[in-house]
């Protein structure tokens, strides 16, 4: 019996004749933080759609502590456990931070109308909890000052910050994040890198594609090198940054 937390086996997926995974397998296992490389083009963002329910391969398996979970809906993923930040980040623009940070939490009582009517004590102890939670995320991450801004008043860096606090919120056990410090300051990036590095003591499993190797380098345990919708090579970031074919294909 494997010990991985998730596995992903022989996915293949194409888009008008070009293949974006080509036979593509890979583990992420508890408390680790593994790295995803690659030239753009590479399957990268392709592989998370896949793994989160938005797309569906052309064959292959996702398998999330022992269950297949290809092809399932993206909200009944994201209640499985597995939760994802986008390149877009996707925020709700128009809502306040605050709200941003409680729109994500998982299973609330008021989404259920039952729940609000012949519950209300319920719904309204669990909306207290997750106002208390939400706020602490955001203390703990340094956005509390920015609670009750608009998500689109926050610089780029800040939005990158509070789509990952959006997905702390959804308290899953493993998260998919795409490109968290791209094209933001070095300030921002060393806070964000440095709540990334403390999800394994949270029983956080993190999987992580970036551009910026030097992030890659200081944060993760293990790292794929993808091209072509297909894995190069994989190993400690060490041994794959020093790898002659990812030398030759993306890091020279």
């Amino acid at each position: 019996m494997s010990n991985a937390l998730m596995e992903v086996r022989g996915l293949n997926k194409r888009f008008d004749g070009v293949r974006a995974l080509a036979d593509f397998s890979a583990s992420i296992h508890p408390g680790e933080i593994l790295g995803l490389i690659g030239p753009n083009g590479a399957g990268k963002t392709t592989l998370y759609n896949v793994i989160s329910g938005f797309l569906e391969p052309d064959s292959g398996q996702v398998i999330f502590k022992e269950q297949d979970i290809t092809c399932i809906a993206p909200h009944v993923i994201a209640g499985y456990g597995i939760s994802r930040t986008f390149q877009n980040l996707r925020l709700i623009r128009q809502m306040s931070v605050l709200d941003n940070v409680l729109f994500s939490f998982q299973g609330q009582p008021g989404e259920r109308l039952d729940q609000v009517f012949f519950l209300p004590k319920r719904s309204r102890t669990r909306e207290t909890d997750n106002r208390s939670k939400a706020i602490e995320r955001l203390q703990s991450t340094g956005l509390a000052e920015k609670a009750n801004d608009l998500a689109e008043a926050l610089s780029y860096g800040q939005q990158k910050l509070l789509s990952l606090v959006c997905c702390l919120a959804a308290e899953a056990e493993i998260i998919l994040l795409d490109e968290p410090v791209a094209g933001i300051a070095p300030e921002m990036t060393d806070r964000i890198l440095a709540i990334i590095r403390d999800l394994p003591q949270q029983g956080r499993a993190v999987v992580l594609i970036e551009h910026n190797l030097d992030a890659v380098m200081q944060v993760c345990n293990r790292v794929i090198f993808m091209d072509a919708g297909a894995k190069v090579s994989e190993g400690s970031p060490a041994d794959v940054r020093s790898d002659p074919k990812v030398i030759e294909a993306y890091l020279d």
